[in-house]
């Protein structure tokens, strides 16, 4: 029986999806895969549940009752003291300083499958250290959720790279939130701030917009891509048009810009007039290998093409290559959610698993 120990840093939405997804399968992977799973620690930024038996269904009451203050130190020392085998960290976090232990953490004997798109976007010198260390101790990083949630995006990129074959374009609409945004306000008679809020009250956006609109998650995972296709760009190095007005960006504080969206609904009611018939607004990211040009940015489509006909949060990435010609390898479905995001970090997993020897 081959074991995997997951220490699993962030049990937030995403992360206590994950949990209950990974309790739910092991059982399944033990009689399907001969893999016995096990969850020895669970954290977050502050507190620590180490049970070297692993945690059960009652986890969340478990960490409230027994979870203590700890340091990285202290999962090294408890994996190493209770001897874990196959030690795979997982981060479902956005912290950047959790990242910076990733070379430490791969020195120490453990694996990494990462939600935390930081890792892949950080200096061009961090990327490939990370990657000589990796080298050097024998482990393995996965991360298909940095760009396509729960899509074989990132693993068909390297897989079609790998065998020699010419990308010469990807193209698609990369963000789950944006996409929503653009997929309801192209088909409705609402105003934009309407939708916003909408798209916030699904959970599809972040606390504040902001973070959407400015575009920089879509010029994130194009840098993601692009790196995987050998092209030695730096996120400074990302055409990003951002969506926000000048006057509300800045030092206006997140609640204040959420008390002033409405005034957004003038430009974006502007941007949908100017169009031509049967076209709708599209977020798209695109990466121009040849050029090795990348650019994120607000287009009108045509309706009858791939991009114009998605619809609700799905992500649609085009994929062009030389064997394919005209016609692009085109992989679309959910592009936002807790549930597709720990779906995703659990094939990484399972893939990782059945790798290990």
């Amino acid at each position: 029986m081959k074991k995997v120990n997951i220490i699993l840093f962030g049990i937030g939405n995403v992360g206590g999806t994950l949990i209950a997804q990974l309790l739910k399968t092991r059982s399944l992977w033990t009689s399907e895969f001969g893999m016995s799973l096990n969850v020895p620690v669970i954290s977050n930024s502050e507190k620590a549940l180490f049970k070297p038996e692993g945690i059960g269904e009652n986890w969340k009451v478990d960490f409230d009752e027994n979870a203590q203050t700890y340091k990285l130190e202290d999962i090294l020392k408890f994996s190493q003291k209770h001897q874990l085998e196959n030690p795979v960290f997982i981060d479902a976090t956005a912290s950047k300083d959790v990242v910076l232990e990733y070379p430490k953490l791969v020195c120490k004997g453990f694996h990494l499958v990462a939600a935390n798109k930081i890792a892949n976007t950080l200096s061009i010198d961090f990327y490939y250290e990370l990657r000589r260390a990796l080298d050097k101790h024998k482990k393995q990083f996965y991360y298909e959720t940095n760009v396509g949630a729960g899509l074989p995006i990132v693993q068909t990129v390297q897989e079609l790279y790998g065998a020699g074959e010419k990308i010469t374009k990807i193209r698609g609409v990369f963000s789950g939130s944006l996409s929503f945004i653009f997929n309801s306000f192209s088909d409705s008679e609402s105003e934009f701030s309407e939708i916003l809020k909408k798209a916030g009250e699904l959970g599809y956006t972040e606390p504040d917009t902001r973070e959407d609109l400015s575009g920089n998650d879509v010029g994130r995972k194009l840098l993601i891509l692009a790196r995987e296709l050998q092209l030695r760009k730096e996120f400074e190095e990302v055409k990003i048009q951002s969506l926000i007005p000048e006057k509300l960006n800045g030092k206006t504080s997140s609640e204040n810009f959420q008390n002033r969206i409405s005034e957004l609904d003038e430009l974006f009611e502007k941007y949908k007039k100017e169009q031509q018939n049967d076209h709708v607004l599209r977020y798209v990211g695109e990466i121009e290998v040849g050029k090795s040009n990348l650019q994120a940015r607000l287009i009108s489509e045509p309706r009858d093409t791939a991009l114009g006909q998605i619809k609700g949060a799905d992500n649609i990435f085009e994929i062009y290559t030389e064997s394919y010609g005209e016609q692009p390898l085109v992989i679309q479905g959910a592009g936002a959610g807790a549930a597709v995001t720990a779906r995703g970090i659990v094939c990484d997993v399972l893939k990782l698993s059945q790798s290990l020897n």
